[in-house]
């Protein structure tokens, strides 16, 4: 199991997205989580090009500090809504052997939508956590109706296993524990 942070980055990590304290809350402490327990936390930056101030080297770009990576872990750019665009993240999982996927991060409605969906095609087993994922207000649903709407509705028994925040935990340390009684 790989624990994916997608797009929780400074330019759109604020008070405006839904539940945003829950969000960030529950997101760090999967994040804390994966580490205790050797999980591999992968980071994912959506990256709108040069010029566009959401591109290397911007501020706005950078992963938000309250989920920050540390030492090692690996971080992975992205142009196009899934993370599946990029061919070396694709390339990473395949080497590495993953099947299975804790996905969370923004925006509900675009990213994680997208890369929920990209997995589910690809044959991952797709985990998301609730409250772990959030978006903004749109011109068509409200930011709360929107997040029920893939929570609740699109990702559960079609794409996801969808599941509350602590038994995401109880699966960051079960895989944890299987990993450690692997033969080499």
């Amino acid at each position: 199991m790989v624990l994916l942070v997608i797009d929780v980055q400074k330019g759109i990590t604020d008070e405006r997205l839904y539940n945003y304290k829950e969000f960030i809350e529950n997101t760090s402490r999967l994040i804390q989580t994966a580490r205790e327990n050797d999980v591999e936390v992968i980071y994912v930056q959506h990256d709108d090009g040069p010029g566009s101030g959401f591109s290397a080297g911007d501020e706005d770009y950078e992963i938000a500090n309250q989920v920050a990576p540390i030492g090692k872990e690996r971080i992975f750019t992205k142009t196009v809504n899934s993370c599946f665009g990029n061919p070396d993240f694709v390339s990473y999982l395949q080497q590495t052997g993953t099947r299975e996927l804790m996905i969370v991060g923004l925006q509900t409605n675009f990213c994680i939508d997208a890369t929920v969906k990209s997995a589910f095609d690809r044959g991952y087993k797709v985990i998301v956590p609730a409250g772990c994922n959030s978006t903004f207000d749109n011109d068509y649903m409200n930011a709360e109706t929107t997040y029920r709407y893939y929570n609740e509705m699109m990702w559960p028994e079609r794409f996801a296993k969808c599941v509350s925040t602590e038994e995401a935990e109880r699966l960051l340390k079960t895989n944890s524990c299987l990993n450690r009684h692997k033969m080499p």
